[in-house]
């Protein structure tokens, strides 16, 4: 039988970004095999990982652990992660090898060049954006773009997710074929019908009914920015707007104590991992997205598609779905102002909170699973 391996850094990447590609290959024909780090790094708890790995199993996915860091710094790590990775190759002969995020693309695309083989599978990578980008760190530049540009000679198919990426890519890099997808695919519908009691749900969260529900769904670091929203909250002094965030990570102690220490720690619920993430869609007001950097942007996607209007950081991601007034608000990343007045104009106006919600869930469409598994299809095939 034909073999596939999906390569991510961490196990969150498989659960989040890769279990429909898991599926098509299967259809396909293809016996599929997952590596990546599944003991440290994830988005998502333990028990969500052990459920992950059983649900591979169920589907006879043979699961590699490679301890993948998340740092460019850790050299030992990555050089330890690129001999198991060699290791695997050489084992295993793949038809195909789809790699996900710099750090595992660059791990596994240098392992399959490196590996002495007879027959070379098509090696395909998605950019779930670049680190370089229009007004990125010097730094960045630096240590990630001539990485991405090397990496790029020896990859056969290199999948962007946004028109920027997609556009610098087409100009620098010399991958075989540069491909557009607009991100992994969602199932709109999922978030679209789904029923929830609004007064239950908020009920459990210790939030009034007759609130205005700011919903926030990402890892808690620094990259995704919550805090900017908890300080602009504090400016906006208004007691009945709450602000949700769902989602684990290291600042949690840090976001709690800039809560209380600004005075709004009875309207910041810090939540952590949650399963229900449709349902605390529909039991919100707004969506608020304030990452610093985004590929696209999963999480502003499905508040789009639930029916949500959107409070948004100006980024790369950002700017291929959201129209300042028409169905978002756009905010500089760095602007509390910005996001005051964004949180204090959608408070302020039903109407356009309704008629945002309905623009979203329309352009949410683009980006369903049943546009975006064909596209994945092609470039498989």
């Amino acid at each position: 039988m034909k073999k596939a391996l999906i390569y991510a850094s961490v196990a969150s990447m498989i659960q989040q970004f890769n279990m429909k590609n898991v599926q098509l290959l299967q259809e396909m024909g293809y016996q599929v095999d997952v590596a990546c780090n599944m003991e440290n790094g994830s988005t998502i708890s333990s028990d969500a990982i052990e459920k992950l790995r059983r649900e591979l199993k169920e589907k006879d996915v043979e699961v590699y652990h490679i301890p993948i860091p998340r740092s460019v710094s850790k050299i030992s790590d990555i050089w330890h992660s690129y001999k198991t990775t060699k290791e695997l190759f050489k084992r295993n002969g793949y038809e195909i090898i789809h790699c996900h995020s710099p750090i595992g693309g660059l791990i596994c695309r240098l392992a399959y060049r490196f590996t002495k083989k007879s027959k070379k599978g098509k090696m395909i990578y998605t950019a779930h954006g670049f680190h370089f980008f229009k007004g990125a760190p010097l730094r960045n530049w630096l240590l990630y773009y001539p990485i991405e540009k090397m990496c790029a000679r020896f990859t056969d198919e290199l999948v962007t997710i946004n028109q920027e990426d997609y556009e610098l890519a087409k100009k620098k890099m010399k991958a075989r074929n540069i491909s557009y997808v607009p991100g992994v695919g969602i199932d709109t519908g999922r978030f679209r019908d789904v029923e929830v009691d609004i007064k239950s749900k908020r009920d459990g969260m210790d939030i009034p009914t007759d609130a205005l529900v700011l919903l926030s769904v990402g890892e808690l670091n620094k990259n995704k920015n919550h805090e900017i929203v908890i300080k602009a909250l504090a400016e906006v002094k208004e007691e009945k707007i709450h602000y949700v965030i769902v989602g684990k990570g290291v600042l949690h102690d840090y976001l709690k104590q800039l809560a209380d220490s600004l005075g709004v720690s009875k309207q910041i619920h810090l939540l952590g991992y949650r399963a229900d993430i449709p349902e605390m869609y529909k039991a919100a007001d707004v969506c608020v997205f304030p990452s610093v950097r985004e590929g696209l942007g999963l999480a502003a996607i499905e508040g789009m598609a639930s029916g949500l209007p959107l409070i948004v950081s100006d980024n790369r991601g950002t700017r291929d779905y959201a129209r300042h007034l028409d169905n978002a608000m756009v905010c500089k990343s760095d602007s509390v102002e910005d996001f005051v007045q964004a949180i204090r104009c959608l408070a302020d106006k039903r109407n356009l909170r309704s008629s945002m919600g309905e623009k979203n869930a329309f352009i949410a469409e683009k980006y369903d699973i049943s546009h975006i598994m064909p596209a994945m299809k092609e470039i498989y095939e």
